[in-house]
């Protein structure tokens, strides 16, 4: 019996060190990441994916650093290798945890990097698709605060382009910031960027 107890115990152990790991590994690489050295963060989540294959966290800010830093590139080779990398790390994290809006959103945040690059050659084929994927995330989670900002940042995006008024989006805005002051996640280092980025969107609105 005493042996079972002792099995228990040190299984337990195993399991406790190993979150542990995890979570400073996690912390350590938001930390670089803060400090803008975004190649160390990104290199850390991917190290911390590899050892954690179940969790999709890890990848999924493997694929958001390197589609964030994609935007202004000029340089296609860099940004083609970049885009295929956030992408390739974003598919795993769909396959360990599917349907998430979380992981639908920065799917489109991929194809916008594209569309920004060369809106000519990508915005036909990748701008359906975006309309779908945030109206699949909205079905999904209509009172997730990023999901409402990214769809309203998207059809104003659109609306601009076509010479339409942006009005209609800006009360989607104002209910994603009211979102961001309820919203919470009980998942560690669950995705919590966006009400700044509400705050500047609705300044376009002229509130």
């Amino acid at each position: 019996m005493k042996k079972i107890i002792l099995v228990i115990i040190l299984i337990g152990s195993t399991f406790v060190n190993a979150q542990d790991r995890y979570s400073s590994g996690m912390e350590k690489a938001f930390e670089l990441w803060q400090s803008q050295k975004t190649t160390e963060a990104s290199n850390l989540f991917e190290r911390i994916a590899t050892a954690e294959p179940d969790k999709w966290l890890p990848y999924y800010y493997v694929s958001q650093i390197n589609t964030v830093i994609s935007f202004g590139e000029k340089d296609e080779e860099k940004l083609s290798k970049q885009l295929e990398k956030a992408k390739e790390f974003l598919d795993v994290a769909k396959a360990i945890s599917p349907d998430n809006p979380e992981i639908l959103i920065q799917e489109a945040l991929i194809n916008t990097a594209w569309i920004a690059f060369d809106g000519a050659t990508y915005g036909m084929t990748l701008s359906p698709k975006n309309v779908q994927l945030y109206q699949k995330a909205l079905e999904i989670a209509p009172d997730n605060p990023r999901v409402v900002l990214s769809k309203a940042e998207w059809d104003m995006g659109s609306a601009r382009y076509f010479g339409k008024d942006i009005t209609p989006y800006c009360k989607d805005v104002e209910r994603a910031l009211e979102l961001f002051a309820t919203f919470k996640s009980e998942t560690p280092f669950y995705p919590a960027w966006g009400k700044e980025r509400a705050e500047e969107v609705l300044k376009s609105c002229g509130k």
